[in-house]
């Protein structure tokens, strides 16, 4: 009885994170010792006493019908959390507990065939505990030439236009989807992604950002699991597991066609806006 009334106070607990509050359930403690006193005898416990109930952190949650809910998508878990959740279970990095174990794996690791040509892999570069991450699709040949993303062309664009919002590079966290070039800077292959995106995911989960720009549409597709324009993505916030996440022009690709230049500035404008607004919120 006792396990049924915990498992019921999960459920409640988890559509109230969902949909509002929903009548509380007593803790289960009491809900065990019932009596024959009647519910006009018994008062019902306070929102306060049922907010401080230490949690069964072992207990999984479950929607209305019974089955257990993927905590990726349990919107009651931090962003972190449901992260992780991504990562496959067998990864050797899953528990890593900082950037460096995680980015020493991958520089001991061949992944997919890709990370055997490289010269170095680009692991990422920045704040590791920064509230803004920009990702990427992969690097290229200067980035895999130094082992560090976004230090070519492109990336001297990338340092004016964070300038230009009044962010140093050394503020945010720099990374792509791929650690490893393609060849001729082809688009990153399926099975490249797949290999290398729970990387990424650990680095996401690990640093716990405030907000995410991908700029370039493979980086926003890929994070997004959509197929979509760029056009389609940019101006606006998307939701990243919890975390705001917005799309932008590659700078690379701002160096081929200038038109884009003015669109790239009012969506760093505007990511600009709502990264202060999160840190006024914390």
């Amino acid at each position: 009885m006792r396990d049924l009334l915990r498992k019921l106070r999960a459920i409640v607990e988890h559509e109230r994170a969902l949909h509002g509050d929903l009548l509380p359930l007593p803790p289960a403690d009491e809900a065990s010792s019932s009596s024959p006193t009647s519910s006009a005898d018994s008062p019902s416990p306070s929102r306060t006493a049922l907010d401080d109930a230490a949690p069964d952190t072992d207990m999984p949650n479950y929607d209305l019908f019974g089955n257990q809910v993927d905590p990726a998508e349990d919107p009651s878990l931090p962003p972190s959390e449901r992260i992780e959740a991504l990562i496959p279970d067998d990864a050797p990095y899953k528990d890593a507990d900082a950037l460096e174990a995680v980015e020493q794996y991958l520089a001991d690791n061949i992944l997919v065939p890709i990370d055997e040509d490289r010269e170095n892999p680009v692991f990422g570069v920045g704040d590791p505990e920064a509230d803004l991450v920009i990702i990427g699709e992969a690097p290229g040949r200067n980035e895999d030439e130094e082992g560090e993303p976004f230090v070519g062309r492109a990336g001297q664009l990338l340092d004016k236009i964070l300038d230009a919002i009044n962010f140093e590079r050394e503020d945010v966290y720099i990374t792509n989807i791929l650690k490893s070039r393609p060849p001729r800077n082809r688009n990153p292959k399926s099975e490249e992604v797949d290999a290398h995106l729970p990387v990424l995911y650990k680095q996401i989960a690990l640093i716990r950002p405030a907000i995410i720009l991908t700029v370039g549409k493979v980086a926003g597709n890929t994070l997004l699991d959509r197929s979509s324009s760029l056009s389609n993505l940019r101006d606006q916030e998307h939701d990243f597991y919890g975390i705001p996440l917005m799309a932008t022009y590659h700078p690379a690709a701002l160096l081929r066609n200038s038109q884009w230049k003015r669109p790239t500035w009012e969506d760093v404008k505007l990511l600009r806006t709502r990264y202060d607004q999160l840190r006024d919120e914390t």
